[in-house]
């Protein structure tokens, strides 16, 4: 359904950092720098990318805005949760674990990076 997906980030070194790492546990291979003010990350299933804001105002995150990435395990996605606590990133709602909702279970990782993006890791158990 997607192209791809792009969050803003303020310091894009920082940004790459954390993304490197988190995404890393996913088996996602480090990200280039493109442009000076973009960084790619490509997946089998699209690509996410890291921006400066265009309008040259500071970056900000979404209220209510998530963006979710598959994990082949609950192990992978603990794994990538840590790596991106470890690299500049909060953990937010819950602690990592199995939640239950209309039946389906799904291991869920929540995590904001350092701009404030609130990120999903996601393995459904079902």
């Amino acid at each position: 359904m997607f192209n791809h997906v792009m969050v803003g980030a303020d310091d894009l070194q920082v940004a790459k950092q954390f993304y490197d790492a988190m995404l890393g546990e996913l088996g996602i291979k480090p990200s280039t720098m493109d442009t000076p003010e973009r960084c790619t990350f490509r997946g089998q299933s699209g690509t996410f990318m890291i921006k400066k804001p265009i309008n040259g105002e500071p970056a900000t995150h979404g209220n209510g805005s998530t963006v979710g990435f598959v994990a082949d395990s609950p192990e992978q996605a603990k794994a990538a949760h840590d790596a991106g606590v470890t690299n500049g990133g909060v953990s937010c709602e819950d602690p990592p674990g199995v939640r239950e909702r209309g039946g389906a279970r799904v291991y869920l990782a929540y995590l904001r990076d350092p701009t404030g993006n609130k990120i999903c890791l996601a393995h459904r158990l079902d």
